[in-house]
């Protein structure tokens, strides 16, 4: 299968084309790279305005490690769809395996994420996920996709068993 890549840099309103995310739930800046099938990075930007830093921890302000997962999650669910899917369909978390927290991350970091598909089936898909502040590891996981049709939005649980 050949690979083709999709982009080399989405702004902010390619990026909001693509997930269905947004404010204050969007945790993806720029997509900086996108071979779909294959491997996305991309950044956001933290600023103290960021809702979760205001009690996570006053005084001691820091992302959350489920924010982490989050901005992973998002930038590995555009990389286990076609790119002609965006509109039809949606990559929804279903698990998290390996999940390591390795430092903090603060106002004014920047989170340089990078994923890669380990494998793909019909409606699932495996994404090897890290992110990096400043070239240090800051979280990793690996985490799992069922993929779905937009209009399952609204449904019960039942849509992440077909």
């Amino acid at each position: 299968m050949v690979h083709e890549i999709i982009a080399d840099t989405m702004d902010i309103q390619k990026v909001m084309a693509v997930l269905p995310h947004r404010y204050p739930m969007l945790l993806v800046d720029r997509i900086t790279h996108l071979t779909p099938m294959l491997r996305a990075a991309g950044f956001k930007n933290l600023s103290m305005n960021e809702e979760f830093f205001q009690g996570h921890f006053p005084g001691q302000p820091m992302m959350p490690g489920v924010y982490m997962i989050e901005a992973l999650a998002q930038l590995g669910g555009t990389i286990i769809l076609h790119p002609d899917d965006f509109l039809r369909r949606t990559a929804v978390l279903t698990g998290i395996n390996r999940a390591k927290f390795r430092r903090p991350v603060i106002p004014g970091d920047r989170f340089d994420m990078e994923t890669n598909v380990i494998k793909l089936r019909k409606n699932m898909g495996f994404v090897a996920a890290e992110a990096k502040v400043e070239g240090k590891v800051v979280c990793s996981a690996e985490l799992m996709f069922a993929v779905t049709h937009v209009s399952h939005f609204g449904m019960d649980a039942a849509v992440l068993h077909e």
